[in-house]
C-alpha cells in the first residue's frame, strides 16, 4: 500500500462526510442538548451510545428524547441507539476519611473481600468475593487503570497479601483488573438486567453493547433476558478480558457483532499484545461478515485539546485499514470540551484511510478467506458476493438492496464494494441497524415492501437524489423473488439508470 501513495494523495482534500466507516459517539453532558446532537449527526455520528455505567433511567430517557428530536429534523438520517451495560466490574472500596491514599513501592498491603472495610495504606477493600480463590501467588492485580500494580505474595482465607510494585495515590471505588484470571461473575448484574428490560426494550434501543462477555453462554443468557420483546435488538459483545479472547471463536458464532474494548483489554493482557488481539478479532469478524467496532482512547487528547495527537490519528487510521466497520468516541464526546471537533476529526481520518484501500483486492481476499473456512456460503451470501463482483465488472455506481431484516445488506457490506450500498426497507429499526453499523451503507425507509419493481425504480431514484447515479450509469439490484418475505433474497440484476 505504501508504495502506491503519492504526493497528490497527501495534498488532496477529501470530503469527510463521504466516509464509509461508521462513528459511534458516547452521549453525555458535553453533547446531549438538541442542537449539539444535531451537529454531531450532521458531521458523521451514526450510533449514539448510552453508557449505563453512569446516569439513571430518567437521565438516559431525557437524552434519548432529545436525540430523537434531533433525528426528526433530519428525515433521512437513521441514527442507531446503543445501550452499553455497566457489567460485572470489580472495584476497590471506600477509604478512611474519604480522601485519597498513597501506596508506597515495596510496602505490603492486604486486599480484603469485606467490601465494608475502609481502605488505608495497608488495606484495600475489593468487591470480588472470590478473590482469594481466583488468584495465586505471583498474580498481578491492577487498580485504577493500572496506576497501582500489586503482586500477590500470600493467599489467606478471605483476602490476599500483596507487594506494592509502584508508588501511587488513588481515590475511592477504582476499577480493579486481574490479568490472566477467569473471573467468576455473571455477565449481567441485577442492575444490567433491569437496564435491558426496563429501559432497552421499553425505549426500543437498537443495540446492546454487553460488557465483559467471556463465553457463548453469556450471549445466550443476554438473549434470554431480552426475551421476545427485545428479540430485534442486536448484541455487540465487548471483548475486554483474557477469557473473552480465549473463547473468541465461540462468542463470534452466536453474537451479532463485536467491540474490541481496548481499555480493560489492555489491563487484562500485556499491552504490547493488544494490537495483535485487535487485528485477530477484526479479521475474524470480517470473514464472518459480522460488524466490528474498535474502541477506547482513540482521540483521548481531544477531551481537553481541539486537535488530536498524531499517534491518535494513526491509531484511528490503522483501525480502518485493519477492517473496522465502526470506530468509537467515548469521553471525547460525552464529557470533552470539543465534541464536534472530535467527530469531524474522526470522520476526516476515516475518509483518508479509506482512500488508500484497493477495494478489488479486498473483495478477492474476502472471497478467498470465506472459501477457506468450513462454514460454506448460504444462498443469500452467494448472491451478495456475486452482486459485488458484478458491480465491479460492469463499473456500477451503486448497489441497491431490498431488505426486511438487514441480513443481505450485512453480507453485501462484508465484501467491501467500492460503490455505495443503498438499503431500501420498510422497517425503521433495520434502517437504523444497517446505517448505524454496516460499512458503506445508507438506508431509505419506505411504506411497504410490496411491489418489487416499483421499489427498485425508487431505489435508483434515491441514488440519483444522493448524487451517486446519473443517466446511463449501471446499478446492481439485489432482492428476493417473494415480496415482503424475510430470508428470500435470491436475485440480482443490472439496470441502466434512465
Amino acid at each position: 500500500m505504501a508504495s502506491s501513495i503519492s504526493v497528490s494523495d497527501i495534498m488532496e482534500r477529501r470530503d469527510p462526510l463521504a466516509k464509509r466507516t461508521k462513528i459511534i459517539c458516547t452521549l453525555g453532558p458535553s453533547c446531549w442538548d438538541v442542537d449539539t446532537l444535531g451537529d454531531l449527526i450532521d458531521n458523521g455520528m451514526n450510533v449514539a451510545r448510552l453508557n449505563f455505567s453512569h446516569g439513571d433511567h430518567e437521565t438516559h430517557a431525557g437524552t434519548l428524547e432529545r436525540l430523537r428530536e434531533a433525528c426528526a429534523a433530519r428525515r433521512h438520517k437513521n441514527v442507531a441507539v446503543m445501550l452499553d451495560t455497566k457489567g460485572p466490574e470489580i472495584r476497590t472500596g471506600k477509604l478512611e476519611g474519604g480522601d485519597k491514599v498513597t501506596y508506597v513501592k515495596d510496602s505490603i498491603v492486604e486486599v480484603v473481600t469485606d467490601y465494608a472495610a475502609l481502605g488505608n495504606p495497608g488495606v484495600i477493600a475489593c468487591s470480588y468475593s472470590a478473590l482469594a480463590t481466583s488468584v495465586k501467588v505471583g498474580s498481578t492485580i491492577l487498580i485504577a487503570d493500572g496506576s497501582l500494580a500489586l503482586e500477590v505474595t500470600e493467599l489467606l482465607e478471605t483476602s490476599v497479601r500483596c507487594r506494592v510494585m509502584n508508588n501511587a495515590t488513588i481515590g475511592e471505588r477504582k476499577n480493579m483488573n486481574l490479568p490472566g484470571i477467569k473471573v467468576e461473575l455473571p455477565v449481567l448484574t441485577e442492575k444490567d438486567i433491569n437496564d435491558l428490560q426496563a429501559f432497552g426494550v421499553v425505549h426500543g434501543v437498537d443495540y446492546i453493547a454487553a460488557s465483559f462477555v467471556q463465553s457463548a453462554a453469556d450471549v445466550r443468557f443476554i438473549r434470554e433476558v431480552l426475551g421476545d420483546a427485545g428479540a430485534h435488538i442486536k448484541i455487540i459483545c465487548k471483548i475486554e478480558n483474557y477469557e473473552g479472547v480465549q473463547n473468541f471463536d465461540e462468542i463470534l458464532d452466536v453474537t451479532d457483532g463485536v467491540m474490541v474494548a481496548r481499555g480493560d483489554l489492555g489491563m487484562e493482557i500485556p499491552p504490547e499484545k493488544v494490537f495483535l488481539a485487535q487485528k485477530m478479532m477484526i479479521h475474524k469478524c470480517n470473514v464472518r461478515g459480522k460488524p466490528v467496532v474498535t474502541a477506547t482512547q482513540m482521540l483521548e487528547s481531544m477531551i481537553k485539546a481541539p486537535r488530536p495527537t498524531r499517534a491518535e490519528c494513526t491509531d484511528v487510521a490503522n483501525a480502518v485499514l485493519d477492517g473496522s466497520d465502526c470506530v468509537m468516541l467515548s469521553g471525547e464526546t460525552a464529557g470533552g470540551e470539543y465534541p464536534l471537533q472530535a467527530v469531524q476529526m474522526m470522520a476526516a481520518v476515516c475518509t483518508e484511510a479509506e482512500a488508500m484501500l484497493d477495494y478489488n483486492e479486498l473483495f478477492v481476499a474476502m472471497r478467498r478467506a470465506t472459501q477457506e473456512t468450513s462454514l460454506g456460503m448460504t444462498a443469500a451470501e452467494s448472491v451478495a458476493s456475486s452482486a459485488v463482483k458484478t458491480a465491479m465488472d460492469v463499473g456500477a455506481k451503486l448497489i441497491v438492496v431490498l431488505s426486511e431484516t438487514g441480513t443481505t445488506p450485512r453480507l453485501v457490506a462484508k465484501y467491501r464494494p467500492a460503490m455505495p450500498i443503498l438499503v431500501v426497507t420498510a422497517v425503521h429499526e433495520v434502517a437504523r441497524q444497517c446505517e448505524g453499523f454496516l460499512k458503506n451503507t445508507t438506508c431509505r425507509v419506505i411504506e411497504s415492501m410490496i411491489g418489487t419493481e416499483n421499489i427498485l425504480v425508487r431505489g435508483v431514484e434515491f441514488g440519483r437524489a444522493l448524487g451517486w447515479v446519473s443517466s446511463g450509469d449501471s446499478v446492481v439490484l439485489v432482492h428476493g423473488m417473494k415480496e415482503a418475505q424475510a430470508g428470500s433474497t435470491n436475485s440480482l440484476r443490472v439496470v441502466v439508470a434512465p
